[in-house]
């Protein structure tokens, strides 16, 4: 098991924002995270990242009790995340955010690594040296999970990569995930867009109110006349 989350509680002041979940993840699957907004799908992840304090509960990545690790350890056990809003540097070039990926490493395959986002990215590589403020909201996060790649992760946590982005983009940046998946990265997606989440991922779990209510193969969930009716836009069967 690379992610085993044991239950996790998050509250911000009187407010419980995530009530005790469980979660597990093995290596190599892809597994979406689901619910409206403010079920608490965000708070689990930056909890797990170590972004916010949990009020209870216990996270283990490869074996390990992640409680009391610093945030700036975790990207170097292979934990990384790619926030809501993408959080990339505007007045540095797209160059210099995909470096900033790299920050804590000191391998000679940095170089190699970059080159591989651009193959991945080829918008990237045209604008390797214009600052990533002018970028559109798609190049944006083209170069957000870039930057997270950067990093070498073995986890990779997605949150919301899809807002605010075109249809367009958004088949786009579901078929750059996939292709992620399927060099290996073990990948966590937090994303508002069900239908797309679970055509994407092997298996989901549904939040509501912080809280997780459903849990199964990905394929099922999208069959389950409750996901269909809540989150898809169709009437119960």
């Amino acid at each position: 098991m690379l992610l085993e989350v044991r239950g996790l509680a998050v509250h911000y002041g009187g407010i419980r924002a995530v009530k005790g979940i469980d979660l597990d993840i093995d290596a190599g699957e892809l597994v979406c995270l689901i619910g409206a907004n403010g079920a608490g799908k965000s708070s689990t992840l930056r909890a797990i990242c170590g972004l916010v304090p949990a009020h209870a509960g216990t996270v283990s990545y490869a074996g390990a009790d992640l409680g009391g690790l610093p945030v700036f350890e975790r990207p170097r056990r292979g934990l990384v995340m790619v926030p809501e809003g993408r959080g990339i540097f505007p007045q540095l070039t797209v160059e210099e955010n995909l470096a900033m990926g790299a920050f804590s490493r000191s391998d000679g395959k940095i170089a190699s690594d970059l080159d591989r986002q651009f193959d991945l990215f080829p918008r990237l590589r045209e604008r390797r040296g214009q600052t990533a403020g002018t970028l559109s909201g798609g190049e944006q996060q083209m170069l957000a999970i870039g930057r997270a790649l950067m990093a070498r992760p073995k986890l990779l946590l997605l949150d919301e990569p899809s807002m605010g982005l075109s249809p367009i983009l958004v088949a786009k940046i579901f078929g750059i995930i996939r292709e992620i998946a399927s060099q290996g990265v073990t990948i966590l997606l937090v994303e508002q867009n069900a239908r797309m989440a679970l055509e994407t991922a092997s298996r989901g779990y549904v939040m509501e109110s912080g809280a997780v209510t459903l849990a199964a193969e990905a394929r099922q969930l999208l069959a389950d006349p409750r996901v269909r009716e809540a989150y898809l836009g169709e009437g119960a069967a």
